[in-house]
């Protein structure tokens, strides 16, 4: 249980033991003051959870008390009680933010179901707050106004507000994650926002990650775990690279979507959740569901709403924009002051393909104002495949037919796909999640590939 720590606030020793006793019993812990001045350095010296403070006191009564806490900015949530009732104090005393008043004499389940109350209040609360700060963020990260942005920003304004789960589909790095935190920002859902990337997990893991666990459902599980969905329930789930999750468990969350619950692993009931799922890929999705990849009924499911995030190369005007504001950004973790892109850089920037989009150029412009010792980002603090001229693109794969007079389709894709991974790892310097961040594959899949050429 999470201990609460509560301030009891009473002139009377017996009434104060009373409460302490009560209290206690609800597993909570228990702090006394005789008036409001008491109560204040108290609160001082160890800050509390919740007030329960009687409303005739000697020096500073309760009210008084209240006052004092909410011009001081602290809005710990106040129950007053009182023997002495009466409609003036009773509306200063919810004017002030009383978040309960109870007349003496009382029973004291009435108490127990107000702190109860009171504390789950302030935890909702608590939560919104993240909530709203959550929103600050995923908001806050999208700069550009090119007509491909402002085609987005429309579209996430239009679908927030329904209840529909949304497809995200992107090249790696155009900022998925950041379109699905401004959906949940939007949406007005009061739980959480919970992402979790179907690559990155090993598929053994994903399924206690997604539904939890109960105690002994398998080796090493000591202790329940709540799972991804269960968290996300009155909120937002963000599923990054579903098509990356193993099928079977694909089955399981179509099953939760149908239902409406789910079933930690090892459990024998059912838990209902309401959830908000948006799903993203860097891939195309029908392809996927034609490899047998994606199940086609999860993807109708999910694919109500399918939002294309734009590439980098795609939102003209954009690039001097974002290239500034990183450049701001990271000069100012490091007590710097922002340098300025020569024309020349601007320009190379301007016509280079970026196939890791805005994270991409992110890392470039962190790069550069590490590198750049003067107020200047010159060409040569870029990587090299930015600072010299674009080379002519590779020539185009002779078509010359195979013996039978066939174009053999499936030798130049293999061919093709052979000459880009190889591109992509000199690139990285043979760093293989780099080089998958380039090609817009996972990392999962590049293995696949190296293992099925050989290389």
């Amino acid at each position: 249980m999470n201990v609460k720590r509560i301030l009891v606030v009473d002139n009377e020793a017996k009434m104060r033991r009373i409460l302490e006793l009560s209290l206690r019993a609800l597993g909570h812990s228990v702090a006394e003051a005789v008036d409001g001045l008491e109560a204040l350095a108290s609160i001082d010296e160890q800050p509390v959870d919740l007030v329960l403070t009687d409303l005739r006191m000697p020096r500073m009564d309760g009210i008084a008390l209240l006052g004092a806490l909410r011009e001081r900015g602290d809005d710990v949530p106040v129950i007053v009680m009182t023997a002495y009732a009466t409609i003036e104090t009773a509306v200063a005393a919810m004017k002030l933010g009383a978040v309960d008043y109870i007349i003496r004499p009382f029973e004291m389940e009435t108490i127990e179901v107000a702190v109860t109350r009171a504390l789950a209040m302030q935890a909702v609360q608590r939560e919104n707050r993240f909530l709203h700060e959550e929103i600050s963020r995923g908001w806050g990260e999208f700069i550009g106004a090119s007509p491909a942005m402002r085609t987005l920003y429309e579209l996430i304004s239009q679908v927030a507000p329904t209840r529909s789960n949304i497809f995200i589909v992107g090249e790696t790095g155009t900022g998925k994650e950041l379109v699905a935190r401004a959906v949940h920002a939007a949406s007005g859902r009061s739980g959480l926002f919970v992402p979790i990337n179907c690559a990155a997990i090993p598929p053994e893991l994903l399924e206690s990650e997604l539904f939890g666990h109960v105690k002994g459902a398998f080796t090493g599980a000591l202790r329940d775990r709540v799972g991804k969905c269960e968290l996300a329930s009155g909120g937002t789930i963000f599923l990054d690279e579903i098509t990356e999750m193993p099928v079977n468990l694909q089955a399981k969350l179509l099953r939760v979507l149908q239902e409406g619950s789910i079933e930690r692993l090892g459990a024998n009931s059912s838990i209902p959740v309401d959830l908000r799922v948006v799903a993203a890929t860097n891939r195309d999705p029908l392809q996927a569901v034609e490899a047998g990849q994606l199940r086609r009924d999860l993807y109708f499911r999910l694919n109500v709403v399918r939002i294309d995030v734009p590439r980098l190369r795609d939102r003209q005007g954009d690039l001097p924009t974002l290239a500034d504001h990183f450049l701001k950004k990271y000069s100012l973790e490091i007590g710097r002051p922002p340098p300025r892109l020569h024309p020349s850089v601007l320009e190379r920037l301007e016509v280079y393909p970026w196939p890791g989009n805005v994270r991409e150029l992110e890392n470039l412009m962190e790069r550069a104002v590490v590198l750049s010792r003067d107020s200047e980002v010159t060409l040569s603090h870029l990587p090299s495949e930015l600072s010299q001229r674009p080379s002519a693109p590779p020539p185009a794969i002779a078509e010359s037919p195979a013996a039978d007079g066939a174009l053999c389709l499936k030798d130049r894709v293999e061919a093709l796909e052979r000459s880009l991974i190889q591109g992509a790892l000199a690139r990285s310097d043979n760093n293989k999640a780099a080089a998958a961040r380039l090609l817009g594959v996972s990392e999962r899949t590049l293995w696949y590939k190296l293992k099925s050429y050989g290389m």
